[in-house]
């Protein structure tokens, strides 16, 4: 029987199963892909660095990304890199108003056998039947189009006239969103919102990022980027997060830190029951779970920290939290609101359960 690590560090009081010998060693092994990964992704794009840490998260985590930046970011360019180093097939599909389901799933087709004259129905798949997808420019498709992509990401799987088609694991979306277009564009749904395991904001470059840029791209230059990490390892590598124990106070602390967000709760902080219409819902403390995990994994630590949590907070729940127009006019947004909370919450307080918890600390 492999050796047991006890993982269960700086959680006095607590006690959890640890991870075996040959886990420990896996978690070297993705540490060190992880470093591979990165050092590939550099010879392509500049900078970046927060944004692909959260990219490479939530594709050890096993879920789904919506981005949101202006256009010239390189976003496209960001995760066909990333798929080329990972061994991972990848498709682009642009989103615009006139794009159907079935150009996103597939279609079933009648064929002819020309020797016998028999016809039959021959399914065709769409671009869904990837690896890794870029659904660029989402909420330029009407919700009937957007909601094609609901069962892939839920299910891993589609169906197309009545037969389920399964689609290859690892499945991988990244939605993209631009803040500045208004016109023509459809809201993404709150519940739609709620299947991307994390929302990421792609900023602008520094001064000196964007200078070497310009200098790459302009120039004469051939770059190759070797392929570090195969499909069969990374099915490994998120069958290990999942191994990482989490103690009970850390799933405590992600369930007090989300149930906080809920205006309806019977202990809701005021400033929660002024600034926010709806909170977060429970795929958010699994997200938060499962995230820190990965977070924890590839910073080859083998168990979950409140750090873990608390640096996932915001990619976790912007997009889970409504705010409402008080807010708007005393400037908060949902990251401002998630400031708060991570500000009054303490991880290390694990005297009070649940609301309580919430009551005490937010209005102490």
């Amino acid at each position: 029987m492999d050796e047991t690590i006890n993982t269960n560090q700086g959680h006095e009081g607590q006690s959890h199963e640890g991870l075996s010998g040959d886990d420990v060693g896996q978690l070297a092994e993705l540490h060190r892909s992880y470093k591979a990964v990165r050092a590939e992704l550099a010879k392509v794009i500049v900078g970046q660095d927060e944004v692909i840490d959260q990219l490479l998260i939530a594709m050890f985590a096993g879920g789904h990304c919506l981005l949101e930046g202006v256009p010239g970011l390189a976003k496209t360019l960001m995760i066909s890199t990333l798929a080329k180093c990972v061994g991972l097939k990848f498709n682009r599909i642009q989103f615009t108003p006139d794009l159907m389901p079935s150009d996103i799933t597939g279609t079933e087709v009648i064929q002819e056998d020309r020797a016998t004259g028999a016809r039959e129905f021959k399914f065709l798949p769409g671009p869904i039947f990837a690896n890794v997808i870029l659904a660029d420019e989402i909420n330029r498709t009407p919700p009937k189009t957007q909601a094609a992509l609901l069962e892939s990401m839920q299910e891993r799987h589609i169906t197309v006239g009545g037969k389920q088609h399964d689609l290859t694991p690892p499945f991988f979306v990244l939605a993209t969103q631009n803040p500045i277009e208004q016109e023509g564009t459809y809201q993404l749904p709150e519940a739609q919102q709620d299947r991307f395991l994390f929302k990421v904001f792609i900023g602008y470059p520094s001064y000196d990022e964007e200078y070497a840029v310009a200098d790459r791209t302009t120039g004469d230059t051939d770059v190759t980027v070797a392929e570090v990490l195969s499909r069969e390892a990374i099915l490994k590598y998120q069958h290990l997060v999942r191994r990482i124990p989490a103690a009970p106070d850390m799933i405590r602390y992600a369930l007090n830190l989300v149930r906080a967000t809920r205006p309806d709760e019977k202990d809701a902080p005021e400033i929660v029951r002024k600034m926010i219409g709806w909170g977060a819902g429970p795929r958010a403390v699994q997200a938060l779970l499962l995230g820190g995990k990965a977070r924890a994994a590839l910073h080859e630590r083998a168990y979950l920290a409140a750090e873990d949590i608390e640096a996932l907070a915001k990619p976790v729940l912007r997009h889970r939290i409504v705010t409402n127009f008080s807010a708007e006019a005393e400037g908060y947004d949902s990251d401002r609101m998630i400031d708060e909370l991570l500000g009054a919450l303490d991880p290390n307080r694990t005297d009070l359960d649940g609301d309580e918890h919430i009551s005490k600390v937010l209005s102490a």
